[in-house]
């Protein structure tokens, strides 16, 4: 299937990218098909990428149309000029609003950690009548997130870190909520999504604000919260 192109012009291109695709080649892992090159090969012409989406993160994902043109844009993203919205569901009731502020260790994986921020709000609340984990109930929270650097999985670090992990998080998550929404409602990815971007065009100054639209998961998780709980008293 072709990628979903959500905006394009003569310096860049933005696509949805969908969940479990990688960006482009990395030596950790054996894929053979990336977003960058069936972008590519979809608009016949070379692409560069501005910024990255781990493989089980889907949505907003932009590309410029040439060497320079990203790297105007890959400045916006390192000086922190460009607005990035992501949409997670996650264990627990979260608090209505926040800032985590808690190192993430680089990239490269030498251990060292650096500075990481993260903002978020609580978007929406939901209690289900399942003993998931030790309350006679569960309990989620879909959040809007804003992060303020761009640390390696640092969303899904910096909520485990506050104890409310994202579901269908297999790494820093919890494998009896992942569970739960796999046997009870067919949702086996991770349920980040980079919902919307906006920045100030680097060539005609113009404001270009993109937004990916729900898929068929995230159409099911908002019927889910359409049952929405008003906010309460907090419980992890």
């Amino acid at each position: 299937m072709p990628l979903t192109i959500l905006h394009q012009d003569a310096h860049y291109v933005a696509i949805d990218k969908p969940a479990g695709l990688l960006v482009h080649r990395s030596p950790i892992s054996a894929d053979r098909v990336f977003a960058l090159q069936m972008l590519r090969d979809q608009l016949g012409r070379r692409v560069y990428p501005v910024h990255r989406l781990d493989r089980a993160t889907s949505g907003v994902l932009v590309f410029g149309l040439s060497a320079e043109a990203a790297g105007r844009l890959v400045a916006q993203f390192e000086s922190r000029q460009v607005s990035k919205e992501y949409l997670a569901v996650a264990r627990g009731w979260v608090a209505s609003d926040g800032t985590i502020d808690h190192p993430v260790a680089d990239e490269d994986g030498n251990g060292i950690a650096q500075h990481a921020s993260t903002s978020y709000r609580s978007l929406a609340r939901v209690e289900l009548p399942f003993a998931v984990d030790r309350h006679p109930t569960a309990r989620y929270s879909l959040v809007s997130v804003s992060p303020h650097t761009g640390r390696r999985q640092q969303i899904r670090k910096h909520f485990k870190h506050i104890s409310h992990h994202l579901i269908g998080d297999t790494t820093h998550g919890n494998g009896r909520h992942n569970r739960f929404f796999r046997e009870h409602l067919g949702i086996a990815r991770l349920l980040l999504m980079s919902h919307r971007l906006a920045f100030t065009h680097p060539y005609t100054q113009a404001g270009v604000d993109i937004t990916a639209p729900a898929d068929s998961d995230w159409e099911r998780i908002g019927t889910l919260f359409a049952r929405s709980l008003p906010h309460a008293t907090d419980r992890s």
